[in-house]
């Protein structure tokens, strides 16, 4: 190569070097963007039994526009160099139609309400899938660095590492729980951070209402009294399947099939007339009596 192939070659090098240079520098002032994602089912249920001692929504009055300003201020102090993408509200609604409730935290800003269905036992639908296509969607296309994310279920694990594998980073936020935990443990492994908001942060904006026709919650079962309901949907699992069933399960003990964990859920509920969700330890335990008495009889 000549002198003058040499000194082109050496232009065209420092001239790539500028670009990059001048690219870094418009990416460092470039700030960072976080999104809150709230699964309302989850916030519902935990924070209800925390202030009003009830799941029951009909039970106690939530002040959205509160609680949504709330949790910006303090996505504000956590991400203290990060502007706010906007709130995401996911909610179950018959037919996907908004209550009252939903279209007015719909009208709020910077507030984006997203809903599954609800189907006839008031157990939603659709809105796990929600959080993840909009999480994994956001990380993917770099709408954001960090997601605080307001939830419990375990089926949340998938959207958490889908927006991990892009390089967005995931933190929990959890609620007090009065007793054990109201989070799954798989759940708090994978993510990046967690966080408590304790019964000071939503006294406030939750408040029991006074109709006697609410006075009474319905009773928490044990947690043996939901073992020996999985044990009981796992013998009749078993006879519908036969034994060859199980073997295809065993592989993945502990963790179940998706659709078999979710059919577990709808029958316990249907059987204990007790909403499971947001109670990661009655969760466990059903799921622990259905391999207990799988494993068993294989």
């Amino acid at each position: 190569m000549n002198d003058d192939n040499l000194a082109a070659l050496a232009a065209r090098i420092d001239r790539t070097n500028e670009l990059l240079t001048r690219m870094l520098a418009e990416v460092a002032k470039t700030p960072s963007t976080h999104a809150i994602f709230v699964d309302a089912g989850y916030l519902y249920a935990a924070a209800g039994r925390l202030v009003a001692g009830t799941e029951d929504r009909r039970a106690f009055d939530l002040d959205a526009e509160g609680l949504i300003e709330a949790l910006i201020d303090r996505a504000r102090t956590i991400f203290a160099d990060s502007r706010l993408l906007r709130v995401y509200w996911y909610d179950g609604a018959r037919r996907r139609i908004h209550t009252a409730e939903q279209q007015t935290v719909a009208e709020l800003p910077d507030v984006k309400v997203r809903l599954g269905n609800l189907n006839a036992n008031n157990q939603q639908k659709g809105v796990d899938s929600l959080i993840r296509s909009d999480l994994e969607s956001l990380a993917r296309h770099r709408a954001i660095s960090d997601a605080a994310l307001l939830g419990g279920d375990e089926d949340l694990v998938s959207a958490v590492e889908a927006a991990q594998g892009y390089g967005a980073r995931v933190h929990l936020w959890g609620i007090e729980a009065p007793e054990g935990r109201n989070q799954a443990e798989p759940l708090l492994w994978e993510v990046d951070s967690q966080r408590v908001l304790d019964l000071d942060f939503f006294k406030p904006y939750v408040s029991r209402r006074t109709s006697a026709a609410f006075e009474t919650s319905v009773n928490r079962p044990g947690r043996e009294d939901v073992r020996f309901v999985g044990a009981q949907i796992a013998a009749k699992w078993l006879a519908a399947r036969g034994r060859e069933s199980v073997g295809e399960l065993l592989p993945g003990h502990p963790y179940l099939p998706g659709s078999v964990d979710q059919d577990l859920l709808v029958e316990a509920e249907g059987l204990l007339q007790y909403s499971l969700r947001g109670q990661a330890d009655l969760r466990r335990a059903l799921r622990d009596g259905f391999w207990e008495h799988l494993q068993k009889q294989y």
